[in-house]
């Protein structure tokens, strides 16, 4: 892997209190965690992102934390987490963490602090307004869930600040006592060994907060501070960041206007994740198409994350309302499968209907995109989702480890568990789970296994050019290349049902005994590459050259 490890990594994003209970109280934990690093291994995982370690109240999944220097006493301690970083180093996987600093919870000590007196060396740790802001019922994050963005608090006598749940009070970053206080929590787990962090919600952790201004600035020059402190305290640390604005806003996110990579090294793409959704909905690549020729351009050292599915919903609030409502009839029919008015709050599994073909088509796409691939927990196996859980809980139920009660998560008493496990319907543990597909070599999860090993023989897919192949197509197929210093790889990935033939004999003149690395099914010699087969949610992944 190269100097810039990121660009060729495989993130596998979990929340430890549901990936596996080594204590039988019910609760994921470190010690579990590690007992599946070798899982995590041959899988080709190379970077894990854990979501939010830190103790809590636990009203918002752990991101109301009430210290930011230790780990919640549910998952274990510093020690059982220093450990967890060893060993996982020693399996050469990388650990980055949330950092969610935007916020604290109502119950961190410098918020009761700076509630009760004005004179609270905290006081202005928090952003306060003695009068009633007239934006109070603006800008909110969770329609429906959410009523205000600023709350009145007797004891202070005054408004308080939240962009999210009311519980979860915005710390003040116009104060240089909190930026302080940020970079020594990053350095703090840096010391400790982390690669770095998962910046939440970062347009809020960079809006300078005026009361009555619904348009309140936004300080970018905050972001190279962060990064300036991070590669100084560890040259290869990275930041990779919540940033779903607009297209004409992504690049100020990754450096100044002076060309140079000098604020967030990676950001997830939520305009390709929705362009994505849409084209899967729709059995048409145009959107993905558009998403790459609209793609900003990057400066070098910045990295897109991509993703089909992650901890929270499918924000589709990118998308026009008829595309909106397109995706939504083919993935979120139910009313119950929909959040915030903008989101789906499913499993990709079950999203496509369990059909093997479909799910290992969109996977295989995700992956040969330009960007760095992240996959949630659970999907490597086609986990389903539990409607019957509030918000995006669905999502959110424990890793299906085997046949054993819990799955195989946990010892404890069912109804002791963090969460229920999925035990009913075809995406029920007894079904679906990792023991089940370990003695299948034509599992899904072996299929994930294979085909990570591929893109890790394929470095030009992370840290390269991508583009779209600009041909004439039958309906439903995307082709596109990447090119780098290793060489070039063509894929063709086709959404629609049809069989249907391809020629990419322009290619020819480039190629160097063109072969497939990675394909739905054996599709003989790929020859002059004039008449490339292609079934029904049918890929193929074609090495056309090798550089050095």
């Amino acid at each position: 892997m190269g100097d810039r490890w990121y660009s060729e990594a495989v993130v596998y994003c979990l929340d430890i209190d549901t990936f596996a209970d080594s204590d039988g109280d019910g609760v994921g934990d470190i010690q579990g965690l590690i007992g599946r690093l070798d899982y995590l291994a041959r899988l080709g995982v190379t970077c894990l992102w854990l979501h939010p370690i830190h103790p809590s109240p636990n009203r918002d999944d752990g991101y109301d934390a009430t210290d930011f220097y230790n780990v919640d006493p549910r998952f274990g301690t510093l020690g059982d987490f220093a450990e967890l970083l060893h060993q996982a180093r020693n399996r050469g996987i990388r650990v980055i963490i949330d950092l969610v600093v935007n916020h604290t919870s109502d119950e961190h000590p410098w918020f009761q602090s700076a509630r009760s007196s004005p004179d609270s060396p905290y006081r202005d740790w928090y952003v306060w307004s003695a009068e009633e802001p007239p934006d109070r019922r603006q800008g909110m994050v969770f329609p429906g869930e959410q009523r205000e963005t600023w709350s009145y608090d007797r004891t202070a006598r005054a408004w308080y600040y939240h962009r999210f749940y009311r519980f979860q009070p915005d710390l003040n970053m116009a104060n240089p006592a909190v930026r302080a206080e940020v970079k020594k929590i990053m350095s703090f787990w840096l010391q400790l060994g982390v690669s770095g962090f998962r910046m939440d919600a970062v347009p809020f952790i960079i809006e300078l907060t005026e009361p009555g201004n619904a348009n309140s600035p936004k300080d970018l020059d905050l972001l190279t501070e962060f990064r300036q402190h991070v590669q100084w305290r560890r040259g290869d640390a990275i930041l990779l960041a919540e940033a779903n604005v607009e297209p004409d806003q992504l690049p100020v996110y990754f450096g100044d206007g002076g060309g140079s990579a000098n604020r967030l090294h990676m950001l997830f793409d939520f305009m390709l994740n929705g362009r994505l959704m849409l084209a899967l909905a729709r059995q048409d690549p145009e959107p993905v198409i558009e998403a790459l020729r609209d793609t900003p351009a990057l400066p070098v050292g910045a990295q897109w994350a991509t993703f089909l599915r992650n901890h929270d919903e499918i924000d589709l609030s990118r998308l026009t309302a008829e595309q909106r409502n397109q995706v939504y009839a083919q993935f979120g029919p139910d009313e119950d499968m929909r959040i915030y008015d903008r989101g789906i709050r499913r499993r990709l599994a079950p999203m496509l209907g369990n059909d093997r073909r479909r799910i290992e088509m969109a996977y295989a796409l995700q992956f040969s995109l330009r960007g760095t691939p992240v996959l949630r927990y659970g999907e490597e196996i086609g986990m389903g989702e539990d409607l019957s859980l509030p918000g995006r809980q669905a999502i959110r139920t424990p890793m299906q480890w085997s046949f054993k009660e819990n799955a195989g998560f946990s010892t404890a008493p069912p109804d002791k568990l963090v969460r229920p496990v999925i035990d009913k319907g075809e995406y029920g543990y007894q079904t679906v789970n990792v023991t089940a597909q370990r003695r299948d070599p034509r599992s899904l999860l072996a299929w994930f296994e294979r085909m990570i090993r591929t893109l890790r023989e394929a470095p030009e897919i992370g840290s390269g050019s991508t583009t779209h192949i600009d041909v004439p197509m039958p309906p439903g197929v995307l082709a596109h290349r990447a090119d780098g210093p290793t060489g070039t790889m063509v894929f063709l990935h086709n959404l629609g049902t049809e069989d249907v033939e391809v020629d990419l004999s322009l290619l020819q003149p480039e190629a160097d005994q063109p072969i497939d690395v990675l394909s739905d099914r054996g599709y003989g010699d790929v020859g002059k590459l004039e008449r490339l087969q292609l079934a029904g949610y049918g890929y193929r992944w074609i090495r056309l050259r090798r550089g050095c």
